[in-house]
């Protein structure tokens, strides 16, 4: 570890004393902690769904206007910083760290719990609860949480590369708060969000875990879908994604995106060939043009009139967890988007993830509404099988299964690794003093104790309970201060997106009105790599 490196001891001791204590309650008494952060998040859910909705749909509106604003204009680290990497690696990398195993699991399964439960106000069974259906899976999996990510990652990267502020999520208070306040305050968060993640972390490797444990069962007999091998699969994930994270964003994450990448872009092209072709097209362009039309009314639907309380298990649900998530992740998206304009950013973590995750839900959310329609019983291997079973259900109705789902879990476990890598990567440095704009690796048994940790979170959790609702819960329940966290992110938002020039150190980037000048994106690192091994290999030739 570099001389300027050092281990901020409070940040890392306290969220991981609470991770396991966590774990020694579920020990003493597994039941009366679950029951209790039950009620909690039951509570927080009742009570401050509107401040949820309220702050998912503002991130909206800040994106859309940060992007059609001459803050677009802005180069994150200035006109002359390198990108890390190229565009299309930036891309995969920032798809993978976002979509985890979530999409995976709830592709095929959520369509079915809609359509036999949907709000009071539709009726189940119906044509209309398709449409729902389409509607609210494209709400709460596409634009809304990439814009939630979104907005503090692009606050993040101006003011760690732009403004020289330090690596920490406590830094993206500065504009909004005296400075004095946003220091002794940045601790305190920084410690809030490493608990909610680990939790959250914890509760997406239990789904990745059942997901290959139930696909492996599905078409292996002799695969039983246990606390043993649950375990073992726990292992062999956690083992990838501590190697891929220690060896460095340019290595681990950045090969396994790419890999998995082309095993995306394969299934998808399976599944549009030989599923329903003609009803994926038409009900997910049907779907989409509902959601667009509705946008504002499901963003912020909260079953008030209703009374029945299902936007809080749903999308307000999703709004907590994916704001849980928000602030480490953000820090790592921040941080790899360096080089790259405001608007390049927005594209990248915003437009590009959701426009997939819209082609991704559009396969295998129809797919899986049809084959129900058709009387294939998606909901019963669901009911039957938990969950993950509605996947495996829907990819049975195809040709060549056991390779399909084979293909599947391959994807399931490199989306995981690679989200695992870049939070790892995330939290560790959150753990460190003296990260740079050059340097932002922090030391490598950090990420080995946080990876491990995790794991053995999840596999405790699992054995005990079934399934990651305890994890989910206590994942959520991060979500709520943060809530209020990203009001001050929002406001220090607005104020960097008005006046950049205020808080940018490269002041030679604007004018003499404080408008940013426009620049073009340099070579990136990775890239004059490349092209110096190139032009040594044809020196060599030459002199032959």
């Amino acid at each position: 570890m570099s001389n300027n490196k050092q281990i901020r001891w409070g940040v890392f001791l306290i969220p991981w004393l609470l991770a396991i204590a966590t774990i020694a309650l579920n020990f003493i008494s597994g039941k009366a902690f679950n029951a209790t952060i039950m009620a909690i998040t039951n509570f927080i859910l009742d009570k401050f769904s509107w401040l949820f909705a309220l702050m998912a749909f503002a991130c909206v509106i800040l994106i859309l206007v940060a992007y059609i604003s001459p803050f677009g204009r802005v180069r994150i680290g200035g006109r002359k910083a390198k990108p890390i990497m190229n565009m299309t690696n930036y891309v995969w990398i920032v798809l993978c760290t976002i979509m985890a195993a979530g999409i995976l699991l709830w592709a095929c399964a959520e369509p079915m719990y809609h359509y036999y439960n949907p709000p009071a106000s539709v009726k189940a069974q119906s044509p209309e609860a398709i449409t729902f259906i389409m509607k609210d899976i494209f709400l709460e999996w596409t634009f809304t949480p990439m814009c939630i990510y979104g907005v503090p990652a692009i606050l993040f990267a101006f003011l760690f590369y732009n403004a020289k502020k330090k690596y920490s999520i406590g830094s993206m208070l500065y504009p909004a708060l005296p400075y004095s306040m946003a220091e002794k305050a940045s601790p305190v968060v920084d410690v809030i969000c490493l608990l909610a993640l680990v939790c959250g972390m914890a509760a997406s490797m239990g789904s990745a875990v059942f997901l290959c444990s139930d696909g492996l069962a599905s078409i292996f007999d002799s695969f039983k879908s246990n606390a043993a091998t649950w375990t073992i699969v726990a292992a062999i994930i956690v083992t990838a994604f501590v190697a891929s994270a220690s060896s460095g964003v340019m290595n681990g994450i950045r090969i396994l995106s790419t890999i998995n990448s082309r095993i995306y872009m394969v299934l998808g092209l399976f599944v549009f060939l030989f599923g329903p072709t003609f009803y994926i097209l038409n009900l997910t362009i049907e779907g989409f043009g509902a959601y667009l039309t509705d946008f504002c009314k499901q963003s912020l639907f909260l079953s008030a009139a209703d009374g029945d309380k299902w936007a809080n298990w749903w999308p307000i649900f999703y709004w907590c967890n994916w704001m849980a998530w928000m602030p480490v992740t953000s820090v790592f998206l921040g941080r790899i988007s360096r080089g790259f304009s405001v608007r390049e950013a927005i594209r990248t973590i915003v437009v590009y993830p959701a426009l997939f995750s819209v082609a991704w839900l559009g396969l295998f959310s129809s797919s899986s509404i049809y084959y129900e329609l058709a009387g294939k019983g998606i909901n019963k291997a669901m009911t039957d099988g938990g969950t993950a079973s509605a996947t495996y259900a829907v990819l049975h109705q195809m040709p060549v299964p056991v390779v399909t789902i084979l293909i599947f879990l391959l994807i399931v476990f490199v989306s995981f690794v690679t989200a695992s890598d870049s939070n790892t990567n995330a939290m560790s440095g959150l753990c460190t003093t003296g990260l740079s704009a050059e340097d932002t690796e922090s030391p490598t048994w950090l990420k080995i104790v946080w990876g491990v940790t995790i794991g053995v979170m999840c596999v405790i959790f699992i054995t005990a309970f079934k399934s990651t609702d305890a994890l989910k819960y206590l994942s959520n329940l991060g979500g709520f201060p943060v809530v209020f966290l990203l009001i001050l992110i929002a406001v220090s938002f607005v104020k960097v997106m008005s006046n950049p020039a205020k808080y940018d150190t490269f002041s030679e980037d604007y004018d003499e009105y404080g408008q940013p000048l426009p620049s073009q994106r340099l070579m990136s690192e990775q890239e004059e790599a490349r092209q110096g091994k190139k032009n040594a290999g044809a020196g060599k030739n030459a002199t032959a």
